[in-house]
Order: C-alpha cells, then structure tokens, then sequence
C-alpha cells in the first residue's frame, strides 16, 4: 500500500513529499499524511519542513472522488491551521500547479519556492464555491487585497514569475523541484530566519467592497460565487484573523447548499463525461497529421486556424487564386491574436503561415490529406458537388468531413462511394476560439472515423458531444424551438429587447435577438425559406416581420442594423427604432391583441420550449443522454454555466410543474406545446433526467 505522504529526514530538514498519483489531490490520506508529518517532524526534532509533490505537480486541488460527500477528519481548514501553527519553519517546494486547497495548503506555509513553470490559483468560483481553508484570509495578507480578488473572483491561474512579484510565492528557482525546496530551507536555517505565518500578518488595506462586490456580480451575470469571494476577502481587511476564518467558512457553508453549486458541480463532472462513449471502448482512431479545409471564409479558416495550432498541416482548398491569397490573410490574422496573446512564439508563427499551411485551388491536392473538412455555403446541393469530387481525390481511408449547421449528413454521405469514412463536424464559429464540437454520426459512419472525430475534437482543445442526423442536429435544432418561442411571445405582446433582457439577467450571455444579429440575420432567412419551401404545417405559426428586416439588408452586426443598430466600431447595440413597427403591423395583420408579459413568465416559457425539444432530442436519441444537451448548450449556445445545463435546469426546478405548465399553454397553442414523451414518461416514474445520465 503507497503511503500518501512519505517522510524523509535530511539533516535538521524533514521533507514531506506527496505521493498520490495523478495530481496529488488533496484526499483524506494525504490530509491525513500532512497532519502526521508535521507532527513527526516537530517530535522527532527536525528545525525545518518541506513539502513538495513527487510525479508531475504539487497539491492539484480536491480529491473530485469527494465531492458532494461528508467531509472527513482531518478537514482541510484544521490541516491548514496545524501547519501555519507549527513552531518549525515550514517551505512550500512548488512545481505543476498549487491550486484550490493546493495554494492554501501553501499559504499556511511560511515559505514558497517554485520552479519557472509552475502556476498557483484558487479556482473555486468555477465550481459555485469560495476557497475555504483560509485562501479568501491568507492571499490579500500577502500579494494585498486588489490582486487576491482579481485572483480569486476570476480563478485565473497565475504563473510562477507574477505569483512571485504578486508577493505569493518568495523565490522563483529553475532546477529540481525537491533540491529548491531543501536548499531554500537551509538557507533560510543558516540565516537565522523565523517563522512567518501568514495569519499572523497584519489585515491587508480596504478597497470599496461595495462596488467590488457590484462589479462581481454584473461580471458573473448573476453568478453568487464570486460576489461571495468579495465578502470573504472583505472579511480578510474588517476582522482579526481567527473571526476572519469564521465568515470565510459561513459564505462557502452558504455556497455549498446553492442551486449555482450544484449546478457548475454537474458542469464540471459532464465535461469529462461526455467523450467517454461505449461504443468507442477499444477502438483506436485513424492517424491524423495532415488535413484539407475546404473554403476559407470565417468558418474554414477558422478551422484551418485550430488545426494548424494542434500541430497539423493544412491544404486549404478555395475557387480562385483570390480567394486563397484572402483566407490566407484570414488565417494569418487570427494566428497573429495567438502570437500577440503569448500562445504562439514568432517562430512558430513563421512556421505555421509558411510551411504548415498550403492554400491552393486544385482538388487534386487534397490527395494526401488523412481527413478533409468542407465549410462551403449551407446549402444542399454544393454540399453534394464538394463530396463528389472528394470522393475522386481523397485517398483510401481519409475521413471525409462536412461542416454543415442544418443539412443531412445522410444525403451528402450517398455522394460518396465510401458513406463509412463521412461524418459531420460542426464547429462553432470563431472555430479557433469556441470549444464546442458536435460530432455527426451518419447511418453508415464507421466506428473509428467517430473515434477519430474524437480524437481530432481533443487535439484541439474541443468539448466534443456525439450527436445523430436531424434537422440542426442537438443543438441548432433546440435552438430553433426556443427561438420560435421567442419569436411566439413577440407576436403575443412581448419586445425583443424586454426577452433579451430577460434571459440575459436569467445569465445567458446574450439573448436571442442579440444573438440573431451576431451570427447574421440572412442566416435565420435563408432557413426559414427553406423550411416554408419544403412545407410548413398549417398549425403552426408564422411571421414575416424579420424577413422585411433581411429585403431591406438588414442583417445584424455585419450590416450594422439588425434588430439593434451598431456604431462603427461599437459590439453593442441599441433598439432599432424600425423593429416595432413591423411587429405591431404584424400583430395587426394577423389580428392579434398584445398583451403584457412579466420576465419570470418569458424566462419560463422560454425554458420550457428549451427543455421539451431536448426531451425529444434525447428521446429520439439524437443525443444520448441529458447530459449531451447540457454540454451542447453550455460550450455553444451561452446557456449559464452556474445552472449547470437546460436538463439540469429542469431536474432542480422540477419536471413535473413544467410538464403542467406545458400542458396549461397546450391550450392556447396544442401544436407547439405538445409534451414530449420523455418527459411525460420521466413525471410519471417520478425520475430526472440526471437518471439517464448512467
């Protein structure tokens, strides 16, 4: 049996070192192994402690394998305590990161050491909580009270060489992590220095808690973790110490028991959950080193943009030499944001835009690509005419890739002599930026072509969730049902800018109108032409006031006037004074009386369309369970993080009231309101569905 914590006896140092593989999290074993630890050193004589992690970090954090159970003795705050109580001169040897209770484990140190790459922070507030064992106390005694609320409301994680001029970490040393910390310590021996416990440290200056704790809240839309943080820091500047801890304790007593909590907690664990799919177990992806984009306008490019910074080469197919040289641009420019942002060095630069990347006009340099991805205009019929002349050029086991919003994969996968190597993945655009992916599986899709969209999804850093064939697939085609509720309760009485403002103060991002116009209103158009082309159901209702907006060129942000009207220049919008008008001649075409709607009943409405197409969704097994709609809605549609997801939304607020609600509004419109099965079926069984989740 490992032992959490090893100690070892190096002269008059005692050196404590975690051993709790991967990351050394902090588990009731090695809590425990530290308490000892400490305890043997001072019994035993030592006159100095380090503390370091062996493997690959420090302390990384909680054991995630007890969340949401009993704590259990000893508790990380009473740990803490007894280190910074210690009479002997404790060091803090810090490589790989120091987070959560890592860094407080490290403030309640005297001394920290750290190599140049590790990185400390207190990322509590991603997970609806706040530090606490002392961090909110012990971070503004020692880098003052502005850096640890930027710290802690953000949970940024903050490189050796800043913690060092922030004042949390006292010497930045390159070489072995163990060496540094017991050289540190003998120096610190050898020069006569004292204890220094940070608790001891008089309370750091006050800032306007007041307006910190405004700003927070505006900047979280909503989110009560890192307001909280405020507080508790606040408390760190008003309170001796000791009272300090107390009101620490009592806001992340309070955090714990809140809907947020729980829903970032369910955030957290789907994200790791939804790539872990039974159908992939054993199956080994195809080899990726070179891939095709086809089309290099925003989309392609930016599909170019992320593959090129995975590490893999890149043909980019455009029609004319002009179009080539301007995606080349395109690309180039949003390399030139890694570049300036530090994610990229110069050379890298110079190496991704003239060796890894090759624009050309000729099919036939797709040849040697191991999977090539279209993202051509959404329609149809070139769609087809892409995968026809694919299916000449790409060599024998290349994965074939459409990047479609909308169409059948099905029907692009027929072009094709070989329907097994297609599937769809759509990304989310600025595709270099959004880390969603929803990868398409076609009828005929081989097992690893899906297992090599997986793997294509975590080399660049995507969240990716398995999705099957249908009209938007999970995400747009929810999308669409919650934005015809939308667009239901304009014709009813309610103002675009009053459901924007409604769902943004509920925590979304932006609302539905804002977003229409962000991603192009002829988006919408060009869909609903289509939908209406093909045959709308007589029972379903219908307006034309947005498409008025698209014949005048109305398009949004990209035209400067779309529901809002944008300056040059400016992201935001104001109403744009037209908008009313067209909706009130609507009303009155279709013979319509407006009436007032509150926000509580457009966040209601508005959810509950959202939660119903889902049940259908995951029902018809579009997605394959809840937590694939969450995730979707979470990383590419804005859904607030701190409610965890639209069915995570629905089990906390109860799906047996939206089920009634559902069946309420049925009367006013049965063609729209129609409960899904699911959701009937899971009311009746008394389940949620977090019971689908497996």
């Amino acid at each position: 049996m490992t032992i959490a914590i090893d100690y070892e006896r190096i002269g008059d140092i005692a050196v404590l070192k975690a051993q709790n593989p991967p990351v050394n999290a902090l588990g009731q074993a090695v809590r425990q192994g530290l308490v000892d630890g400490i305890a043997r050193a001072e019994r035993e004589g030592a006159k100095a402690v380090v503390i370091y992690g062996d493997g690959r970090t420090y302390f990384a954090g909680a054991d995630i394998r007890e969340f949401g159970k009993p704590p259990t003795d000893p508790w990380l705050p009473d740990v803490c305590q007894r280190l910074e109580d210690s009479p002997l001169i404790t060091v803090s040897a810090i490589h790989g990161t120091a987070l959560g209770g890592g860094l407080e484990v490290a403030l309640s140190t005297d001394y920290r050491v750290a190599v140049p790459s590790a990185r400390v922070g207190l990322p509590e507030v991603h997970l609806g909580i706040l530090p606490g064992a002392g961090g909110t106390q012990r971070l503004p005694r020692v880098a003052g009270v502005e850096a640890a609320l930027d710290m802690i409301t953000s949970g940024r994680h903050v490189g050796a060489r800043e913690a060092e001029k922030l004042g949390v970490i006292d010497r930045v040393v390159d070489g072995d992590v163990r060496e540094a910390g017991i050289a540190y310590a003998r120096d610190l021996l050898d020069a006569g220095a004292d204890t220094r416990p940070v608790g001891r440290m008089p309370a750091p200056a006050p800032v306007d808690f007041d307006a910190a704790h405004a700003a927070a809240l505006a900047k979280g839309r909503g989110q009560l973790s890192p307001a909280q943080c405020v507080r508790a820091v606040q408390a760190a500047c008003e309170l001796p110490f000791d009272k300090g801890l107390e009101r620490e304790r009592e806001l992340f007593h309070e955090l714990m028991e809140s809907d947020q909590r729980e829903g970032l907690i369910h955030a957290f664990f789907i994200e790791r959950a939804v790539a872990k799919l039974p159908e992939l177990d054993g199956v080994e992806p195809r080899g990726l080193t070179a891939i095709g984009v086809i089309g290099g306008g925003t989309m392609g490019a930016g599909i170019a943009t992320s593959a090129l910074l995975a590490g893999l080469t890149v043909t980019l197919l455009e029609m004319t030499p002009e179009a080539a040289l301007a995606a080349r641009g395109r690309i180039e420019a949003n390399l030139g944001g890694a570049l300036k942002r530090g994610k990229i060095s110069q050379d890298q630069f110079a190496h991704l835009t003239e060796t890894a990347l090759r624009p050309t006009t000729d099919y036939g340099d797709l040849g040697d690509a191991d999977l090539v991805i279209e993202a051509v205009f959404e329609e149809m019929d070139i769609k087809k005419d892409v995968f026809r002349k694919l299916d000449e050029v790409a060599k024998p086991g290349a994965v074939l890739a459409t990047n479609t919003s909308y169409l059948n994969v099905d029907e692009i996968a027929a072009m094709t002599g070989r329907p097994e190597d297609v599937l769809g993945l759509h990304f989310f655009s600025p595709a270099h930026v959004m880390k969603l992916l929803e990868i398409v599986v076609a009828d005929k899709t081989a097992p690893d072509v899906l297992a090599t969209g997986f793997a294509l999804g975590k080399r660049m850093g995507k969240v990716s969730v398995r999705a099957g064939v249908c009209d938007g697939f999970i995400g747009n085609r929810i999308l669409a049902t919650y934005r015809t509720c939308a667009d239901h309760m304009v014709l009813d009485g309610a103002s675009p800018y009053q459901i924007d403002k409604a769902l943004t103060d509920f925590g979304f991002a932006m609302g539905p109108f804002a977003v229409a116009d962000l991603a192009g209103l002829d988006i919408g158009w060009a869909v609903r032409k289509r939908k209406r082309a093909e045959g709308i159901d007589p029972r379903a209702r219908d307006s034309a006031y947005a498409d008025t907006l698209c014949e005048a060129g109305h398009f949004g942000q990209k035209t400067g006037k779309g529901y809002y009207v944008y300056e040059a220049g400016k992201r935001a919008g104001v109403p744009n004074p037209e908008v009313m008008p067209l909706i009130e001649a609507e009303r009155a075409a279709q013979g319509i009386t407006p009436r007032d709607f509150t926000d509580a009943e457009i966040v209601r409405r508005y959810m509950a369309a959202m939660v119903n197409e889902a049940a259908r969704v995951v029902g018809e097994g579009i997605a394959r369970r809840p937590l694939d709609v969450d995730v979707t809605l979470l990383y590419g549609y804005g859904f607030p993080r701190y409610r965890g997801g639209p069915m995570k939304w629905a089990d906390m607020a109860g799906l047996p009231g939206l089920l009634d609600d559902i069946r309420n509004w049925a009367a006013e419109d049965a063609y729209f309101w129609q409960p899904a099965p699911l959701l009937e079926q899971l009311v009746a069984e008394g389940r949620k569905f977090e019971d689908l989740n497996g």
